[in-house]
């Protein structure tokens, strides 16, 4: 497995986020970095979440985007969103590596922190999996034509 580290999104490096892409049979699964930073100043989800964009980085080459969304005052809104790995470097364990590293860093950053959710399209088998192999389980809950899936740390 790779190793990664999560660096936010600045002015400095906001351009090589919008250069990832997923493949074209995953568009539909999730929104590119550019509506994903759009959100941290729209905040459409109210005024109380706030939003902290990442590159997933392999040394100096950035390899994919994770969002994480969060209002602080709670122990269960802790949201993973606009999670992609680049088309190039899908398939060797950037994903994983990602994911792990997000799930760590919100655990350190909210020791408050019972539960992060997700979510994922039932279609989109291969996210499902790499989720459940880190714990989420499915809550029931849809949101948005997505399935909502909780971790519990």
């Amino acid at each position: 497995m790779p190793e990664v580290e999560l660096k936010r999104i600045t002015r400095d490096n906001w351009e090589d986020a919008l250069a990832l892409k997923v493949a074209k049979s995953q568009e539909s699964f999730v929104p590119t970095p550019a509506v994903s930073l759009a959100k941290v100043y729209i905040k459409p989800d109210g005024e109380n979440v706030e939003y902290i964009p990442f590159g997933i980085y392999d040394d100096d080459k950035m390899v994919g985007f994770i969002m994480h969304a969060y209002v602080e005052e709670t122990n269960d809104m802790y949201w993973i969103n606009g999670f992609l790995i680049d088309a190039s470097y899908q398939g060797k364990g950037y994903g994983k590596a990602a994911l792990g590293e997000m799930i760590t860093w919100i655990k350190n950053q909210f020791g408050q922190c019972q539960i992060i959710h997700l979510t994922v399209f039932q279609q989109n088998q291969v996210a499902k999996t790499l989720y459940e192999r880190h714990g989420f389980v499915p809550t029931g809950q849809v949101f948005a034509g997505e399935d909502v899936m909780k971790l519990t740390v």
